[in-house]
């Protein structure tokens, strides 16, 4: 019996993999393909996993999709997860491809060296997506890239530029995301400025997550032997136990959880004044007060914010007149909501926000100021409005 095909969409935080992943399903649902799915959130707000499993196409419920939140994948507690979460299901299907979505924060060595001798799955694309919007605007057009990596390894330094060109030399495939937001010549010199970091591969440039899944069921085997040496190289360092010395690069995540709505105001003003280098990622589920009957998306990457629009609240269905529900589903959404542990019904707000600990304690703290106090809400609710410079037309998250 043939082993089962696997791929892994990996990338730095924000790079698009969720959007790939979900592409993926979509195609492999309409082409009747059997689909297992593994996420991996290094925090406990597992977003992206909320996400996939929002499409329906997998899901807990059928034995086809697993997430791992709160660890990263490539350390040693996560990759006995990944075993366990893989025996699992393989005990249960036999799909034709089994998708893998890494944390953004996750080093490829120890997947790779685990996948390598598998007994049951056979490792096919390993899909780096990089961001070419940050690294034009954080790396000089991706110039400063490799120079940055040299330095660090002369001063015996891990940062963000050894796990940006880790990710970019394990791979089978290198995509730039977010490239139709740059000029032709930026997404060329970027290219060629990360290219030598891995000259065995084609970089693509990808828009949307539009990857067909044709392309990726007849990728080859990856090639073990081309990155052997490699993994002996970088082994004793990606291995090593960390250390929280001083000065010393860390990567961190910390969740916002509350019943209140944003004041749009000073959120976007907080936005705008800590978006920037540091504050790597951020994302989650928010309302504003405005538009209670909307739960968004908040999306963001790099120096980039979205707001998308995934569904309704059901304490907003319930204000809508032409919502078309019979008397008995309108009692039980009203009992559903009144079960809710929130003041607002099933509204809530939870985000989490990665990056380097400094800033991301700074932006956690101004993003906590931004909620409404308890003297807007009482204007809100007497029909009182708040400025809202956010677009008041936001795209809908198809499934």
């Amino acid at each position: 019996m043939t082993n089962t095909p696997l791929t892994i969409l990996n990338g730095f935080l924000g790079a698009g993999k969720t959007t790939l992943l979900r592409n993926l399903l979509v195609q492999a649902h309409k082409q009747q393909l059997t689909v297992c799915v593994v996420v991996n959130d290094m925090s406990e707000l597992d977003v992206d996993g909320v996400l996939i499993s929002n499409t329906e196409i997998v899901n807990e419920s059928k034995n086809n999709f697993v997430t791992i939140s709160a660890d990263s994948i490539s350390s040693s507690s996560g990759i006995e997860k990944l075993d366990a979460a893989l025996k699992k299901m393989l005990a249960q299907h036999h799909p034709d491809l089994i998708l893998l979505e890494t944390s953004g924060s996750s080093h490829p060595l120890p997947l790779v060296r685990y996948l390598r001798d598998h007994a049951q799955v056979q490792l096919k694309g390993f899909l780096s997506l990089v961001d070419s919007v940050m690294l034009n605007d954080d790396f000089d057009v991706g110039q400063m890239l490799i120079p940055r990596l040299q330095a660090n390894l002369e001063k015996g330094e891990r940062r963000i530029e050894n796990l940006l060109a880790e990710q970019i030399m394990f791979c089978s495939q290198l995509l730039l995301t977010r490239a139709d937001r740059l000029p032709t010549e930026n997404v060329v010199g970027i290219a060629q400025a990360i290219h030598p970091l891995n000259p065995y591969v084609a970089v693509s440039a990808l828009s949307w997550g539009n990857l067909r899944l044709n392309d990726i069921m007849t990728m080859p085997d990856y090639d073990f032997h081309r990155v052997a040496a490699l993994i002996e190289e970088l082994a004793p360092e990606v291995d090593a136990p960390k250390t929280q010395e001083a000065g010393a690069w860390t990567m961190v995540s910390e969740v916002i959880c509350d019943d209140r709505p944003f004041h749009p105001q000073r959120l976007w003003d907080a936005c705008h004044h800590f978006m920037g280098e540091g504050i790597y990622r951020s994302k989650g589920f928010f309302w504003l007060p405005g538009r209670d009957d909307l739960a968004l998306l908040w999306n963001q990457a790099s120096g980039s914010i979205n707001l998308e629009f995934i569904s309704y609240w059901k304490a907003g269905i319930l204000r809508h007149t032409d919502n078309h529900l019979t008397f008995q589903e309108r009692q039980i959404l009203q009992e559903e909501i009144e079960n809710a542990p929130g003041r607002f019904g099933d509204r809530r707000c939870n985000l989490t926000v990665i990056g380097e600990k400094t800033q991301v304690s700074a932006f956690v703290s101004a993003l906590r100021d931004c909620f409404l106090n308890g003297q807007e809400i009482a204007w809100w609710r007497e029909g009182g409005t708040f400025p809202d410079p956010w677009p008041q037309r936001v795209s809908r998250i198809s499934s």
